[in-house]
């Protein structure tokens, strides 16, 4: 494991086992002010966040020892408000990977540019901290069961962020914008997926019940999202 430490204003944790892309991600962020930590196999990861507090984790799927995928899952598990970063050369893992069931912030696809990286980081970043802000001024998102904040790709329930994936955040924010229209899957599918992907129906299914679950633990009295049976999903909070 090595260190690449500047500034202060966060710390990041790389896993990466390419030490080539390990290196650039970590000097060009170096240059924008963040701590990086690079970690070269997955089975040092989680004895490592045990022991510090990164802001963020860089986090590859392929890896000796454990894989990306198993430590999402971990790291969600035991730390659900660290953001992580996705790092795949497999589109077809962008699905799993911002989360039917893993749960990732974010994931960025090799070969990518540095200046990707940074921006990503960042964005991230903002989402992270706005959420915590909400979380302390709850009176924020009292004026409706859920509210949006679109800059920083929030969902808030009564000022609880509810960790949204950013597909999440997308189907509720379409179904948000006309409440009570009733959308199909296809036209949730083109709005979840710009670049004309195939897809299945069921991945919608498997979104909406992701999102419905969390939007139920936050607000356990109110179904907000509703199934038309043999149609689709619509918008409609109660009242």
């Amino acid at each position: 494991m090595s260190q690449n430490v500047s500034s202060h204003d966060a710390s990041l944790l790389i896993v990466e086992d390419e030490p080539k892309i390990a290196r650039l991600m970590a000097d060009y962020l170096a240059s924008h002010n963040f701590d990086t930590t690079i970690i070269d196999n997955g089975d040092k990861v989680i004895p490592w966040l045990t022991e510090h507090s990164p802001a963020l984790v860089l986090l590859d799927v392929m890896l000796p020892g454990k894989d990306g995928l198993t430590l999402c899952r971990e790291v969600r598990q035991q730390w659900p408000h660290l953001p992580i970063i996705m790092v795949t050369a497999k589109v077809e893992e962008v699905d799993r990977l911002l989360g039917l069931e893993l749960g990732a912030d974010d994931y960025i696809c090799k070969p990518f540019s540095p200046r990707e990286v940074v921006a990503r980081v960042k964005a991230v970043l903002r989402r992270s901290h706005a959420a915590a802000e909400a979380a302390e001024s709850p009176a924020t998102a009292r004026q409706a069961p859920v509210t949006l904040d679109e800059g920083g790709w929030l969902a808030l329930a009564n000022g609880q962020d509810l960790g949204l994936t950013a597909v999440e955040f997308q189907l509720l924010r379409v179904m948000m914008q006309s409440p009570g229209r009733i959308f199909s899957r296809e036209q949730l599918m083109d709005h979840m997926y710009r670049d004309n992907r195939i897809v299945s129906e069921r991945t919608v299914d498997s979104h909406i019940k992701k999102l419905r679950k969390k939007i139920t633990e936050a607000l356990p009295d109110q179904e907000i999202i509703r199934s038309v049976y043999g149609v689709g999903y619509k918008y409609q909070p109660e009242g």
